[in-house]
Order: C-alpha cells, then structure tokens, then sequence
C-alpha cells in the first residue's frame, strides 16, 4: 500500500456491535399509550371509525383517503404481517381506542439503520402526550436493541410532519429533490435522523416530558419537549 493509500481517511472501526434483530410481534406498553402489530380483525374498522370525516389526514401518505371501512380493512389486511413495512396500531389508553397507525421501514440491521414511517395519527391522537410517546417507545426500542440510527423521512412541504421531527430530538439532515412520485405529484424528501450516541439525552428529555409532573391541572405542558431536546440536535431545520 502506498503511503498515499495509507493517509486516505476513513470512518472508525464498528467495535462490540452485533447486528440488531427485526421487529417481531412486539407489543410496546407505555403509560399513556400502546402500540401492537396491526390486525385488520382487531384494528380496522376502530381505525376507520377514528378517520372518518378526516380526509386531510391522508395528504402526505401513498394511499387513501378510503371511501368505506371496507375498503380500508382490505388495505390492513394487505398490509398487516409484512416484515417491511411493519405496522402498529396505536391505542390511546385515556380514551380507551385505537386512534392511528405507525410502522418500522427501511429496516437494515445489517447497516444498523430503521425508519418510523406511514404516521397517521387521527385528530384525537394529535398533539398529545400518547402521541409523543408513541413514537418515544419505538424510538427506545431500536436503540435498546441495537439499532445505530433512527430515521424520519417526509414530503418536504409538509411542515407539520419536519416541526415534529424536530422537537422528537431528529436532526435535520436536508432535503432529497424529485425524490419520488406520489399520487401524481413530485415530492422532495426532508430526512431527520438520530443516532445512537444521542440517544440517552434524548431518552432523558422524553421521560422528562411525559412525566406527569411535566403537567398541570388542565393537562398544559409545563416544559416544552422541542426545548428539552435542543441541545442533543446537531442541525436544526431552516424552514422552521
């Protein structure tokens, strides 16, 4: 090897890491929400019920808005089992219903690397502490068995999908131009990711948040995630 060859740089050495396993039968139990892998037999109609009137909610995903909860339940019952793609239903304890949808993709263990992706959370999920936590209890999961990095990927003109990257702790990592065709339409690709090293501050920021003490009486915030998570944030989005 020439001494050219030898000055070359190159990344670190992956050392004790072993190659994490893929989600399976999962079931992830938190204090204000559970998530397990979507049934059309358990799930569909609940799901459909929690959409109905809804039709927004659909804009930024590939599918949908469905015009029957038959239609719906064949679209859970294609998607439900597939390894990738990996759906969860979400159910919010406090209201004691299934109310959204989130799945694991992209999944490489042998890179190190999952995607939370296909989100739809209904109207009574947004913008709650379930929420929040749904996405915390998959997020603690691929690092607590091993993942490196953590993605979340969204239309770029979908603001409300790259603020909540943002205060979940995802650093914003820029934008993929004519990334893909969605129902016709061009879409760029605004990429957010965590990696392993930021995860315990991370962890920290969100127990902090969902900790009942994090809120008053009425149910307000008394410290704002997007505030706890700042400082683990390597680059934050310029649009926001």
């Amino acid at each position: 090897m020439s001494n050219r060859s030898a000055e070359r740089p190159v990344g670190p050495a992956i050392k004790n890491w072993a190659q994490p396993p893929r989600p399976d039968g999962e079931v992830f139990a938190g204090r204000y929400v559970t998530l397990e892998p979507l049934s059309a037999e358990r799930h569909a109609a609940l799901l459909y019920r929690a959409y109905v009137g809804e039709d927004h909610v659909w804009d930024y995903l590939p599918y949908g808005p469905f015009s029957s909860a038959s239609q719906y339940h064949r679209w859970v019952r294609d998607s439900e089992g597939k390894a990738d793609p990996y759906f969860l239903a979400v159910k919010d304890l406090a209201q004691d219903q299934w109310v959204g949808v989130a799945s694991f993709l992209r999944i490489k263990p042998e890179a190190g690397s999952i995607e939370v992706g296909h989100i739809n959370f209904s109207p009574a999920l947004q913008r709650t502490p379930a929420a929040t936590e749904a996405i915390f209890l998959m997020m603690k999961w691929a690092f607590e068995v091993g993942y490196r990095r953590f993605e979340w990927k969204c239309d770029a003109l979908n603001h409300p999908s790259r603020r909540a990257a943002q205060r979940l702790g995802l650093s914003y990592e820029g934008v993929f131009r004519q990334a893909t065709i969605v129902k016709g339409r061009n879409r760029d690709t605004a990429w957010f990711a965590a990696i392993d090293a930021e995860w315990p501050a991370l962890k920290e920021a969100f127990e902090a948040w969902l900790a009942p003490s994090n809120f008053d009486e009425q149910g307000q915030q008394k410290e704002r995630l997007g505030d706890l998570t700042r400082l683990v944030r390597v680059a934050n989005d310029p649009t926001l």
